[in-house]
Parts: C-alpha cells; structure tokens; sequence
C-alpha cells in the first residue's frame, strides 16, 4: 500500500473547507437579488443564511463523532455527495422556503465535510512545528476563500445569475472528490464511543429554538408568548443537553475541558471573532446595495479592504506569535475588530465609500489575527485520538456564533429601521410600515414601494433609505461594543497557566 504524501492530504483537506468557506460567504452579496427574484422579506432572506448555519452548527459535534467512530475519509466522501446534490436543489429553487430546505440539507453536508476535513488534518500532522505550519497553511486557504468569495458572487450575480452561485459546485466538487479518494488516508478513532442521539437531539432542537424565536421575534412581536416560549424553549434544551453530555461515559463533548479557563478563554474567543467579524462578510454587503447603492459586483469589489487585511493578518500574526502570549494575540485581534466595527458606525453615519473602506480593513486586520490562532488553541488541549470531537467543538461554536449574530443583528436591524420609517412616515401610511421595512431590509426596494401609492414613493425612498442606514449603524456599534468586551474577558481567561491536564494533551499530540 503507497504511503499518501502528508502535504497531498493536507492540499485536499484545505481544499475541501475552502469550498465550505467559499459557499458561506459567497451567498451574501446575492441576497438581495434573490430577494427581489423570489419575491422574498428579510425573514425568508434571514431563513437562506440561518437555515444553512443552522443545520451546519447542529450537526458538527455529532458529525465530528461519525467522522471519528465510521472513518473520516468515508465522511468526507459522504459529505461531499449531500453537498453537491443539495446544490443543485438551491439551483433550481422557485420559492425562497425551497431555497431555505435545501440549505438546511446543504448544511448536513457541510458538517460532515468540515469536521473530517480538520480531523483529518490533525491526525496526519504529529510534530508540533509541521502541525503548526500545516494550520498555517489552512488559515491561509481560508483566508483566500474569504477574499476571493464577495467578489467571485458579486461576478457571478452580475454576469450568470445567482442559481450559478449554486449549480458550480458540482465540478468543483466532483474535482476535489477525486481528490479525496486519492490523498485522504483513512483514519478513525478506535475507542470511539457510540454515537450520542440524545446530545444531538437535544443541542440542534435548542439551535433552532433559539434561532427561531429570534427571526420570527421581527414578525410577531417580541411581546409575542410564541417568542418567550422559543427562545425559553432554547435556553431550556441547552440545559438538558448538558446533562445528557454529564451522563456519557464518553461523550461528546468532554464537558471536563470547561475547567480550564485557558480553554473557555480559547472558546469565547472563537465565539467573538465568529460574531463579530465573520459574520459581518454576510452582513456588510447589506449596507453597500441597500445603504450605498452598489450593485451585486461593487459591493462584491467593496468588501475587497476587509478580505485583504483579513488575508494579511495571518502572516503578520505568525510573526507576532513567536514575540507574544496567546492571550495578547487573542485580546489584540478582538480589540481590533471591536474598534474596527465602531469605526464603521461612524463611517455609516457620515457616508460614503471611502471611511467605511477605511473601517472595515480595521475589522479585516483583527479577523485575520485571529482565524488561525482560535482554531490551533483549542485543538491544542485535546488528545490526538479524539481530533474529530475538537474540530465539531471549534467549528461548532464558530457557526453558532455566526448563526446567533445573524439573528440578532437582524432583529436589531429590522426593528431599529421599522422605529426610525415610523417615525418620519406619514401616520396613513403605518398600516404597511412592517412590510415597507421588512422588504428594504432585504434589499428589494421596488417590492417596498409597491406597497404605497404611487404619489407617496418619491417622498417615501430617501426616507426608507435613511431608516436602514441608521439601523445598519446601530447594529455595529452593538458588534462593535461586544468586539471590545470580547477582548477584556478572553485577554483574562487566556492568561490562566495551563493545567497539568492541558500540557498532558499537549504532550500526547506531540
């Protein structure tokens, strides 16, 4: 049997999360023309990014168990077979809640892939200076994925239409299938234990509680008993989901790891960076088409300031890393991203393009800071045997911060707008205020107009337009104050020494 070149098998493995970071980003600058194309308001829009991020998130810590338990080749395989068929159903959506179930479905794919795709990374990798070169080498492909994604669905958009967003994955992913086939060396974990459905169950119905009363809040009211009972609801199974993972003997998620604040620090701050920075390569290109004006391709090249600093950061990070604690590195890059995000809100308030260019590569710089840094520190206290567990807890909370955000921030968004068109509409027309909002939210401006006389648009616009700047600015100034906190609490935790436990995962990797 020929032995599979350690730097093959890492090419395919980045290859294979590049196109999961690629197909993340690259949906956002569609949005909008999807909006106007279905017929969608920013609820179903917010469904086409939530429904992907949430069967993504719900599912990386089982997948990362199937990945170690069945083999993480034959994972990947599987993985990217859901991926590409559920592609083609995006493709081929004519309503946006086709749209919405085939992400769901997308995303199932995605988590297999991903999980594998890391888990097999670190398993190939045993040496401490080539395993920290190969997460190098990751962070970078991803780096380039981020980059090239706004402005790749920007060209897309403008030239073929967004369904070819969707239907290209089929030959890249029919590329990089034989590629797994031939440079993946199968690997499992011999002591897996047998799949947790309880932990599953109970961690996925509390995502989509969560995510669900946040979205639906905009629609019914956040006074609504449906929106408490969802979003209790959430809180509830999180609980229930922790004591099934208490009652395993194996479970997981080694709930054991959380007595290490160095651990929780490493955590927290994948959760802010996630939630504040990468989620924003969804929601800036909102305020580029809806705030600026640009079309699907100028807010593509738009977005090119924080993909840049972002793709920069790491190579200045790796240096910085040799002179600096991990907590500095941590805290640096989150502050960064808060100040950057603050700098935007400012941006937003006083217009045009170039100050806000200036922001985000602000953001941009801190993001790349910390893209590699928050995955290698928390793979770093996990044994070697169970890689599967800690790239499904890593990527778990990347995707649920991500998901969260976006539920947030959108509700944040939507409701901020709605009080400032109210406030300078005419009384006569309230009565279609939720519906105006909700559709120049979404970017589909003609729709929102089509809701008031003909005599009351030209008044009406600039008006509309106005709200969704002042509730884009609030928005990152929310991102921007959390970015900053994220900071403090990390920089703290960071700094604890490692335990004897810790350096003992440590020690086995090496």
């Amino acid at each position: 049997m020929s032995t599979v070149s350690p730097r093959f098998t890492l090419l395919t493995a980045s290859g294979v999360c590049s196109l999961i970071v690629l197909d993340t980003n690259i949906v956002a600058v569609t949005l909008p023309s999807i909006a106007r194309d279905l017929g969608a308001n920013f609820a179903d829009i917010e469904w086409v990014v939530s429904a992907y991020m949430l069967a993504f998130a719900a599912l990386l810590l089982p997948a990362g168990s199937i990945a170690d338990r069945f083999g993480r080749k034959k994972t990947l395989v599987w993985g990217l077979g859901i991926f590409i068929l559920a592609s083609l159903g995006c493709g081929a959506a004519p309503t946006a809640l086709w749209l919405d179930i085939a992400r769901a479905v997308k995303g199932v794919g995605a988590a297999l892939l991903l999980t594998s795709a890391l888990a097999s990374i670190g398993h190939t990798f045993h040496d401490e200076v080539e395993r920290a070169k190969a997460w190098a080498f990751w962070g970078a492909c991803m780096g380039v994925a981020m980059t090239a994604a706004p402005t790749l669905g920007g060209l897309i958009t403008e030239y073929l239409g967004w369904r070819w967003i969707f239907y290209l994955n089929l030959p890249v992913g029919l590329v990089l299938m034989s590629l797994v086939l031939r440079a993946i060396p199968e690997s499992r974990d011999t002591q897996s234990a047998r799949l947790d459905p309880w932990g599953s169950l109970t961690f996925s119905a509390s995502l989509l509680c969560l995510i669900w009363g946040l979205i639906e809040a905009n629609r019914i009211g956040w006074d609504n008993p449906l929106t408490y009972a969802r979003l209790l609801g959430g809180a509830a199974l999180l609980a229930a989901f922790v004591l099934a993972e208490r009652l395993q003997q194996r479970p997981m998620v080694d709930l054991q790891l959380f007595r290490h604040p160095r651990f929780i620090g490493a955590l927290l701050g994948m959760f802010a960076y996630a939630g504040c920075a990468q989620v924003m390569m969804t929601l800036l290109p909102f305020y580029l088409q809806n705030g600026l004006g640009f079309s699907a391709i100028a807010s593509g090249l738009g977005m090119l300031p924080f993909a840049l600093t972002m793709l920069i950061g790491p190579r200045i990070g790796a240096r910085l890393a040799s002179r600096f604690t991990p907590s500095t590195m941590m805290a640096t890059g989150l502050a960064l991203v808060g100040s950057g995000n603050l700098l935007s809100a400012w941006a937003v308030n006083i217009g045009g393009y170039l100050p806000f260019a200036l922001a985000i590569a602000v953001t941009g710089a801190g993001a790349g800071l910390l893209n590699g840094d928050t995955q290698k520190n928390i793979m770093a206290c996990v044994p070697r045997d169970r890689a599967g567990m800690a790239s499904g807890m890593s990527t778990t909370m990347r995707f649920s911060a991500i998901m969260l955000a976006i539920g947030v921030y959108g509700a944040l968004l939507s409701s901020h707008s709605e009080q400032l068109l109210r406030a300078s509409l005419d009384s006569q027309w309230q009565a279609q205020l939720a519906g105006i909002a909700s559709r120049v939210v979404a970017g589909d401006m003609p729709a929102a107009m089509g809701l008031l006389p003909e005599t009351a648009r030209a008044v009406a616009q600039p008006l509309a337009q106005q709200a969704f700047v002042g509730g884009f600015g609030a928005v990152l100034w929310v991102a921007g104050l959390l970015g900053l906190l994220g900071a403090l609490v990390v920089g703290m935790l960071m700094r604890k020494p490692i335990p004897v436990v810790q350096q003992a995962c440590v020690l086995t990797q090496n």
